[in-house]
């Protein structure tokens, strides 16, 4: 497995229902979403520019809200994966 280094987070993309009509799939290829995933792997964290010590707040498990863009997509072991620092993920879905 593929371990995350001090606030990168590793999260493994949910699939999203696309519509279908009777038996044609419409994607929403005109509308921009956000990507939601499951956290896999979390760095420590990081040291601030003062040298504090900040931990990470999303934990593996969590599923997280992303950007469309800005994320590194990874192919690890036959499945793909992206890569993004923590603060850039939007959210963290509560169940």
């Amino acid at each position: 497995m593929v371990k995350a280094l001090f606030n990168a987070v590793i999260v493994k993309q949910i699939e999203q229902d696309e519509s279908t009509y009777g038996n044609i799939v419409v994607p929403d290829m005109g509308k921009e979403k956000n990507l939601r995933g499951e956290v896999v792997s979390v760095g420590p964290g990081y040291y601030s520019a003062m040298g504090n010590f900040i931990d990470t707040v999303v934990k593996v498990g969590d599923e997280v809200i992303l950007p469309s863009m800005g994320a590194t997509k990874m192919d690890y072991d036959g499945e793909e994966y992206l890569m993004i620092e923590e603060n850039k993920i939007l959210g963290i879905v509560e169940k």
